[in-house]
């Protein structure tokens, strides 16, 4: 195990013109569960190919606790990598697969078995242990793989890239438990990526997210949900994402067209943008500051819970209430914005959150 530090790491495959990942300082603690989140092409699978060495970054310096290993090739690091799609030694048998990186390390025999037979168990492959990999179907040898990437003990980090896209989605809770529990076994580094917040979020002690080459959030999954810090944590994050509605500050109020919403504390007049969940939206009741009147427009019936679209001014809101509120298409409705719970923006960076206004003070 170690920490893996990126020092001013940046990576171009046109000469320069534009980054994969941008120049980035970021450091993965020894012996943590990261998930690497972000849309595909933001260059999260380019910054793991950095750490594993089958990259090498147009600038920066990669650091194994602290030896500069930005040369060093793949071989020479001590990595496990687990692909989005199964690499295996497909005439073998599945106990061979697993044992193999450890019998290419000289492990004793005992030893050997011994970390097969445990990590078989944890994924639920022990009926098929003696059977060739060719005759698995493609989700079960991608959990071979998985095991493969987790059998050795001594490994300074485990990189795994999207390694759960052929899987059985029936399988896909399951082997993410089981993978917090070797986790927790062996005390690997973990970095997963990931483009599925739920996978990120479910797996990982810290969640990072990368958006256009460049880290944007980091934190535990209840920060990242409760507290973006960026207006794309808040729309990636969430199922709806965030509600963001521009807006105006002037004269310490914040309006949406004329509406004035609440206020804006001491923050520079201009233009802002609001951002809520609707997890925390508030259909109903007297109005109050800080919200908005606004006019429902349709209402999705999840079962457990109703997402009630509404506009304010012309903007789309979502509300997330309980089952069966009785909201119709077309009702005028007043929404409320908690204030410890609602955001302002500007150039997508977090700079204050709505407050109340005082009494007048929408003048």
């Amino acid at each position: 195990m170690a920490d893996i530090r990126l020092e001013g790491v940046g990576h171009s495959y046109d000469g320069g013109r534009t980054w994969a990942v941008r120049p980035t300082t970021w450091t993965w603690r020894s012996g943590r569960a990261y998930a690497l989140l972000g849309p595909s092409g933001c260059g999260k699978t380019t910054l793991l190919n950095i750490i594993s060495g089958l990259l090498t970054p147009t600038e920066g310096r990669v650091l194994f606790d602290g030896r500069d290993v930005t040369g060093v090739p793949t071989a020479g690091r001590n990595i496990a990598q687990v692909f989005q799609f199964p690499v295996l030694y497909e005439e073998m048998s599945v106990y061979d697969n697993l044992a193999f990186p450890l019998r290419n390390r000289r492990h004793p025999k005992k030893d050997v078995d011994r970390r097969v037979r445990e990590v078989s168990r944890l994924l639920g492959l022990d009926p098929v242990l003696g059977r060739r990999s060719r005759r698995l179907d493609p989700g079960r040898q991608q959990i071979v793989c998985l095991g493969r990437g987790l059998v050795r003990p001594e490994v300074a980090a485990v990189l795994l890239d999207e390694p759960l896209t052929v899987v059985d989605p029936a399988l896909k809770w399951t082997l993410r438990s089981k993978l917090k529990e070797i986790h927790r076994d062996t005390g690997h580094t973990l970095i997963y990526v990931t483009h599925d917040q739920t996978e990120a979020l479910t797996f990982a002690d810290e969640v990072v997210v990368v958006n256009e080459g460049a880290i944007v959030q980091a934190g535990e999954p209840a920060e990242l949900f409760l507290s973006p810090a960026h207006e794309f944590v808040g729309h990636f994050i969430g199922s709806p994402g965030m509600n963001v509605l521009p807006a105006e500050l002037a004269g310490g109020v914040v309006r949406v067209g004329g509406t004035a919403v609440g206020a804006g504390g001491e923050l520079p007049e201009g233009p802002v943008r609001i951002g809520v969940r609707p997890e925390f939206v508030a259909v109903g009741g007297a109005p109050a500051s800080p919200g908005a009147p606004a006019r429902v427009t349709g209402v999705d019936r999840m079962g457990a819970y109703d997402l009630v679209h509404a506009v304010v001014g012309d903007h789309p809101v979502i509300a997330r209430t309980e089952a069966g509120a009785g909201y119709a298409p077309g009702e005028a409705a007043f929404l409320h914005f908690p204030a410890d719970r609602t955001f302002l923006f500007r150039d997508q960076v977090r700079c204050g959150s709505l407050a109340p206004l005082s009494e007048g003070g929408a003048g």
